[in-house]
C-alpha cells in the first residue's frame, strides 16, 4: 500500500471544467451541473483503494449532511481500468449504491480531468468557493488505515462550513494521502516523476 500525497495545487486557481458520464445513471454531468451557489467540492475517489474504503462511510455522511445546502459535491474516478478493472464504472456504481452516495459519481476515462486538477491520489479533495476559486485542497482528516485515529472528516468539514458561512478557510492545510492515481501507460503527468 504505497502512500501518495496530494499535489497541493495553488490556492486561488479557477476550477477546471469537465463533462463526464455518471456511473449510476449514465447522464453526462458538467461542473456547471453540480456547482453550488456557495461552493463546490470535487473529490477524486475509486472503488478499490484501502484509503478510500477507510473513509467512504464518512464521505457518504458528508454528502447527506450537505445535500440540502448550497454546496455542490461530485466524485470522480480516473483510474486506468486496463490495469485496475476493479475501478470500472460497474464497480463504481456498486460502491455508490452500497455507500448511498448522494452526489454524482463520474468516470474520467481519458484521465484529462485528473490531470487538469493535478489529482495525485485517492482520495484527493478540491473545494472551490462561489467564484470557482480553489480555497481548500487537503485531507479529510488525520485518519489513515492502521493509525487508530478515528475518521471524523473534521478538516474537510471545517473548510466546507467556512465556505458555507462566508468565513475564511484556514491556510493550514495538510495534504490528503492515499493510493496514487492509476495512470494509463504513458499518460502520467510529468510532475509525478
Amino acid at each position: 500500500m504505497a502512500l501518495t500525497e496530494s499535489t497541493m495545487l495553488e490556492l486561488g486557481v479557477e476550477a477546471p471544467p469537465f463533462a463526464l458520464q455518471d456511473v449510476v445513471n449514465g447522464e453526462t454531468i458538467s461542473f456547471d451541473d453540480v456547482a453550488g451557489t456557495k461552493g463546490t467540492l470535487v473529490m477524486f475517489l475509486c472503488a478499490h483503494c484501502p484509503f478510500v474504503i477507510h473513509v467512504q462511510k464518512e464521505l457518504a455522511k458528508i454528502g447527506k449532511d450537505y445535500q440540502d445546502k448550497p454546496i455542490g459535491i461530485v466524485a470522480i474516478s480516473s483510474n486506468d481500468v486496463g490495469t485496475h478493472p476493479q475501478d470500472g464504472p460497474d464497480k463504481l456504481r456498486k460502491q455508490a449504491q452500497e455507500q448511498d452516495f448522494r452526489s454524482p459519481y463520474l468516470f474520467d476515462e481519458t484521465q484529462e480531468v485528473a490531470k487538469a486538477y493535478t489529482a495525485a491520489c485517492t482520495p484527493d479533495f478540491f473545494l472551490f468557493d462561489r467564484d470557482r476559486r480553489l480555497v481548500y485542497r487537503g485531507q479529510l482528516d488525520a485518519s489513515r488505515p492502521g493509525n487508530e485515529t478515528p475518521v471524523t472528516g473534521n478538516d474537510l468539514r471545517a473548510a466546507l462550513d467556512a465556505v458555507l458561512y462566508d468565513t475564511a478557510v484556514t491556510a493550514d492545510q495538510k495534504p490528503s494521502a492515499g493510493c496514487n492515481i492509476k495512470w494509463r501507460p504513458g499518460a502520467a503527468p510529468g510532475y509525478y516523476g
